[in-house]
């Protein structure tokens, strides 16, 4: 536990607090309640905090699970690479996660500005965020994704991942958000190329074996 703390504050604090507050909310329907978000009423000028509280809290265990396994195998190793490369690696990390949780929810607020049933909750636009931006810099690395029964390389399942939020947002009845998983995405990959230019280059040169 020490060695996560020393190395990766961020992801640990973000990691911890996450869990925390979701536990918290799941027997706490007034909390629960305030912290998603609400398009229709942030789009009006309430409950603007809900942009990033949204990202705190979960829908159920099977959620929260979900969420945070993902967050664990890519946010300790990301905040790492960043600090690899920068003093203000840890800064870098903690920006990108907190962008992405108010960037993924601003789609949402212009698409469900009317829509005055739609809530959306949960750190998916953050996670994914965090897991583009690790595409970019391991762009080969191996990845297991239901129900490929092999493991795929990381690069692959970026481009299936998005495709499948596009289609999805588009058409799919189930409830998920997933163009907060798909912008989240985006703004991962915004991000890392903003912070490290040389990173497209990098990305290409793994793709092609140089």
């Amino acid at each position: 536990m020490e060695s996560f703390i020393n190395e990766t504050p961020i992801a640990t604090i973000i990691f911890i607090f996450t869990i925390v507050t979701s536990i918290y909310a799941f027997s706490n329907a007034e909390v629960y309640g305030k912290f998603m978000l609400h398009p229709y009423s942030v789009s009006r000028g309430r409950r603007l905090y809900s942009m990033i509280t949204s990202g705190l809290i979960h829908k159920d265990w099977g959620h929260l699970l979900v969420n945070m396994l993902s967050f664990y195998f890519f946010a300790f190793t990301l905040e790492k690479t960043f600090v690899s490369l920068s003093s203000w690696g840890h800064v870098q990390f903690g920006v990108l996660y907190i962008a992405s949780i108010v960037l993924s929810d601003l789609t949402s607020v212009f698409k469900h500005k009317e829509h005055f049933w739609f809530n959306s909750l949960g750190a998916s636009g953050a996670v994914c965020a965090v897991v583009f931006s690790y595409i970019l810099f391991y762009p080969m690395n191996k990845m297991m994704i239901f129900p490929i029964p092999l493991p795929i390389p990381a690069v692959l399942y970026g481009f299936l991942f998005l495709g499948y939020c596009w289609y999805s947002s588009r058409n799919s009845q189930d409830g998920i958000n997933h163009d907060a998983h798909f912008y989240g995405a985006l703004t991962g990959i915004l991000f890392t190329i903003i912070y490290y230019p040389d990173i497209a280059g990098y990305f290409v040169n793994q793709l092609t074996g140089r």
